[in-house]
């Protein structure tokens, strides 16, 4: 099957931070299989197989004078650890980041133990095996008995931990997400460390994202309680009695938190959008903290 191209636009790069200062101005390839960097100066291709980390928005101490939006891409070259550093606008990168972990882990096997926990109680649950698929805002498994989509905007808590899967103890990906009111755990292992590594490094790289977007947000304590009430199953027509206003209050409350992109309302109701789920833990958490 050949490859195609899917991404391809002009940047400032340095092949190797290690033995290059200066930036220089040139093309960036990727494809399903490999990032090429083209300039005056030559061409450098970077097999997607040795790429072990991807950093964005940091550089080497010492270069951060040249670069402003960027994405690091740390990658291994006979016995030597490489970094490649990309700079382009903000909407560049971000398209860039996207896809280049995409190319890295889109269907790679995954064995899955889910619900491994409920609550704080393990539940038996046999190991399965299926793939990776990487969605805005989501990490999905497909090929399990049941797809299991974990959104970003629920997940309390990751960590790695060591684990039994597959009859071996494993470095394991948990993640603890609420769901309809519940703590579930996952656990879930890559095929390969350096998979894993990458899988850690995109959870936190789009959580923070969705952390900051929220941070940005003004929310007044009437509306946190407005979406704190629906989050806990509340009904729009239960909202008054709920939060002792008056309908029309309450129903300025919602349009402001619609405009806000916290809330959606259709005919199957009112819910919360995956940045209104989140801005409910981030203002529970500030009050538990």
């Amino acid at each position: 099957m050949p490859e195609s191209t899917i991404a391809d636009f002009v940047a400032r790069f340095l092949p190797d931070s290690n033995r290059q200062v200066d930036p220089t101005k040139g093309r960036v390839v990727l494809s399903q299989k490999r990032l090429v960097l083209v300039s005056g100066d030559g061409r450098t291709t970077i097999p997607l197989a040795d790429v072990f980390d991807v950093v964005v928005g940091h550089v080497p101490v010492g270069l951060s004078k040249f670069f402003d939006d960027t994405v690091a891409i740390a990658y291994a070259r006979r016995d030597d650890r490489m970094t490649a550093i990309v700079e382009a606008d903000g909407e560049t990168i971000t398209r860039f980041r996207t896809v280049l972990f995409k190319a890295l882990l889109q269907g790679c096997s995954v064995s899955v133990r889910h619900p491994a926990q409920i609550g704080g109680r393990r539940t038996g649950a046999a190991a399965q095996t299926g793939e990776l698929r990487l969605r805005e805002g989501a990490v999905r498994l497909v090929g399990l008995e049941e797809p299991l989509t974990i959104e970003l905007s629920a997940v309390t808590h990751f960590s790695r931990v060591d684990r039994t899967m597959d009859g071996e103890t494993r470095p394991t990906l948990e993640v603890q997400f609420t769901d309809a009111g519940r703590t579930i755990t996952s656990e879930i292992v890559l095929s390969t460390p350096r998979r894993m590594n990458l899988l850690g490094r995109y959870l936190r790289l789009e959580y923070s994202n969705l952390a900051a977007e929220i941070r940005d947000i003004e929310l007044p304590d009437s509306e946190v309680q407005l979406l704190t009430a629906i989050y806990s199953g509340a009904d729009l027509g239960d909202l008054s009695g709920v939060l002792g206003m008056e309908s029309s209050s309450v129903m300025m409350l919602v349009n402001s938190i619609e405009e806000k992109g916290l809330l959606v309302t259709s005919e199957e109701g009112t819910t919360l959008t995956s940045l209104g789920r989140l801005a409910v833990s981030d203002r529970v958490e500030d009050i538990n903290g």
